[in-house]
């Protein structure tokens, strides 16, 4: 397996205010996430419009914008269709039960990359590491990354890390990027980093403060990220 040398990336997930996205000029991020599907921080079209604009206009990873991702969970081409007509997403981030013809379908119909989202398992299999990494291979070719999370997504809590090689053995072995998230926050991410190495990670709730973005744990992890 080769390791990732370069600096991993940060995507910041869940954004719903212009205020937090200018508070994050001149931070290490690469990605910010905009949440379509039902969750408590789920943004409209036009809501994400606008915070896209707002992003266009802060200098964040050598000097560029941000990269705006949409996250969906089992979306019609229909739905899709709905949302990038209004704003125009950098990628397609899918959590449900999509296939890896439905992301090829994705990627070739809108032109965006697509990264899936798959649960790392939470120990209840005969063996989860195993079996979860195996996954990969029917995205080999489907989409850029994968994006490996606790079962369920959004909990806040962290799965199992030790399962983390067999993803990144199987993520380098079908040319694929592997991002982590779940339970991540400013206090575990340099563990996490020092111990593993993937090519980026994702965190929303771990930069809150009572539900809302706390530009201070956002710019803490970011800048640990950097560092590692």
């Amino acid at each position: 397996m080769t390791e990732s040398t370069s600096k991993p990336m940060v995507k910041i997930c869940g954004l719903r205010q212009e205020s937090t996205l200018q508070g994050m000029d001149g931070l290490p991020v690469d990605y910010v996430g905009y949440v379509f599907a039902p969750s408590k921080r789920q943004v409209t079209a036009e809501q994400a419009a606008n915070l896209r604009a707002a992003a266009s206009g802060v200098r964040m990873r050598e000097g560029k914008p941000p990269r705006s991702v949409g996250v969906f969970v089992n979306p019609t081409m229909e739905r899709l269709t709905e949302v990038l007509d209004v704003v125009p997403l950098d990628v397609i981030q899918l959590h449900g039960q999509e296939t890896p013809a439905f992301c090829r379908e994705v990627a070739g119909r809108f032109g965006v990359e697509v990264w899936r989202a798959l649960s790392a398992g939470d120990g209840e299999d005969n063996d989860p590491a195993l079996t979860g990494a195996d996954r990969l291979a029917d995205y080999g070719g489907a989409v850029s990354t994968v994006l490996i999370d606790t079962a369920g997504g959004g909990t806040g809590r962290t799965f199992r890390w030790e399962t983390i090689p067999a993803y990144l053995e199987q993520a380098r072995r079908h040319g694929l990027r592997l991002f982590v998230a779940g339970g991540l926050s400013p206090d575990n991410v340099t563990e996490l980093l020092a111990a593993y190495r993937p090519d980026g990670v994702d965190i929303s709730s771990g930069v809150e403060t009572e539900g809302v973005k706390d530009i201070r744990k956002i710019a803490a992890f970011a800048e640990r990220v950097n560092r590692s």
